[in-house]
């Protein structure tokens, strides 16, 4: 299940998890990031328990969007360990978001 947190819920967040969290940094504007929704969730119930799936409105939390350096949308941002450890940049279909995230547990 994917969560839809604001800037500060994700500091929160990355600072207590022990597993990867993927975070789709998002806005209800975008095309791609519409087509991008039903395929995260797709593959945060797939592994689900295995990873934290998280979203992020850039236009509501711009400070995390300027944090992480977010300047092109969708990107989803798998966190290790609280950093930034890799991202998947614009629409990818279900096989590659799903090979990105287990290249990311």
């Amino acid at each position: 299940m994917v969560k839809h947190v604001n800037g500060s819920e994700l500091e929160e967040l990355l600072a207590k998890s022990n597993n990867t969290v993927f975070c789709d940094f998002w806005a209800s504007w975008c095309g791609p990031c519409r087509m991008l929704a039903p395929v995260f969730e797709e593959i945060s119930d797939k592994y689900d328990g295995q990873a934290t799936f998280v979203k992020v409105n850039v236009d509501e939390a711009e400070d995390a969007a300027v944090k992480y350096g977010i300047s092109s949308i969708p990107n989803v941002i798998a966190f290790k360990g609280g950093k930034p450890a890799a991202n998947s940049l614009g629409f990818v279909p279900a096989p590659v978001l799903e090979n990105f995230v287990k290249n990311n547990l």
